[in-house]
């Protein structure tokens, strides 16, 4: 993101030691310009290349019907392509007051204001669940303390990363240019046993085992188990498949919402509707 954060990791730690006002404390400086390279909160800024920028909001999807956040707005880049590119509403949260006050600036001359809304606030402190959209470029340990919060937002929620990933937490596309970044879809929670209705018959049990988006496990049909096959979870779609008594491939796709799955299955001769409770 605009922010370019830290090509030198060994540099941002150590100027992640430098301690900055409380932005509510600060008075803002109407003609302030960010410099290349200098200290923030955590990181430094160096400003993103326009076409990452362009190219990490692709693949996010994101359209004008999206909340863009940018964690970290530096000046005010991310949000402003959001809003000017693909119309959507983008809100950035900058720690830096003056940063802040430019990259609203910035919103505003480049005719996007109306979409666009810069925070003076810190990333750890502002509620940004009501996003569908999350970009961000910090550091990797950064990047692990958000993940907890990340991984509680809505499953469908979108997310990119320039330059760092979230772990062991895979990433569901790697995003390659002048440089690399990261995109995740934020999965439901989908692990445990379901009963599921509209089957071959009344007593099928599906069993999930899960590590983030990576899903497995085994169906029962009466009293026959057999591992699920071509299993997949993308936020709250779950799709898998399997072979019915009759010796036909089924395939099974639907929503998961809190403990409740509604979905569809379909084979070559027919299709119906499927539900599912968590037990």
């Amino acid at each position: 993101m605009q922010k370019i954060k830290c090509l030198l990791v060994t540099l941002c730690c150590s100027l992640s030691l430098t301690t900055m006002a409380d932005p509510s404390s600060v008075k803002v400086n109407d003609s302030y310009t960010p410099s290349f390279g200098q200290p923030g909160k955590d990181v430094i800024w160096i400003p993103t290349g326009t076409e990452l920028v362009s190219l990490m909001l692709k693949t996010a999807n994101v359209t004008n019907k999206d909340l863009v956040y940018d964690l970290g707005a530096g000046d005010g880049k991310i949000a402003i392509a959001a809003a000017k590119e693909f119309g959507a509403r983008a809100v950035g949260i900058e720690f830096n007051p003056n940063m802040a006050a430019f990259a609203q600036r910035n919103a505003n001359q480049s005719g996007v204001g109306q979409l666009v809304t810069i925070i003076n606030g810190d990333i750890f402190v502002e509620d940004f669940s009501q996003a569908t959209v999350v970009t961000l470029y910090l550091l990797p340990d950064l990047n692990m303390q958000l993940r907890p919060t990340i991984l509680k937002m809505k499953p469908g929620t979108r997310i990119v990363s320039h330059a760092f990933t979230m772990g062991d937490w895979e990433a569901d596309k790697v995003i390659e240019l002048d440089d690399k970044a990261y995109y995740w879809v934020v999965p439901a929670d989908a692990m445990g046993e379901w009963s599921l209705e509209g089957l071959e018959i009344k007593n099928v049990t599906l069993t999930l085992a899960q590590q983030f988006q990576k899903i497995g496990g085994n169906i029962k049909i009466g009293n026959q188990s057999q591992p699920i096959l071509d299993s997949r979870l993308e936020g709250k779609q779950l799709s898998f498949a399997y072979i019915d008594l009759n010796k036909n491939y089924i395939t099974v796709k639907g929503d998961i919402s809190g403990s409740e799955f509604k979905g569809e299955y379909k084979n070559i001769f027919s299709q119906g509707p499927v539900s599912g409770k968590r037990r």
